[in-house]
């Protein structure tokens, strides 16, 4: 289950900054701006949910789902189809987020 609350804060946050890039960069509206934001209220919803007991453990946890989440976003919406070395990458970030959200903890 946290790896899906941490996929979706993962395509909130990426769409909410997505769309300040849009307004920026690609000169659209700002009101573009107006889903990005209610986007990263949502991702920083999503995050409080996650299983843990140290909010830093969480973030950091959810950096490596992150950036896996951002090259996917890279390839189908931006059509730029990540290289092996993103993906080597991306599964480096992954197994590390996963033994810092799965290693045994002492009570």
């Amino acid at each position: 289950m946290t790896y899906l609350i941490y996929t979706a804060a993962a395509l909130a946050e990426i769409a909410g900054c997505f769309s300040f890039w849009a307004w920026w960069r690609l000169e659209k509206s700002p009101l573009w701006l107006l889903p990005g934001l209610v986007s990263l209220a949502l991702f920083a919803f999503l995050l409080s949910l996650v299983d843990t007991n140290a909010a830093g453990r969480a973030y950091a946890a959810y950096g490596g789902i992150y950036i896996a989440a951002s090259l996917g976003w890279l390839w189908l919406v931006e059509g730029a189809r990540p290289d092996r070395w993103d993906l080597a990458g991306a599964a480096l970030c992954i197994i590390g987020a996963s033994v810092i959200l799965l290693a045994p903890r002492g009570v």
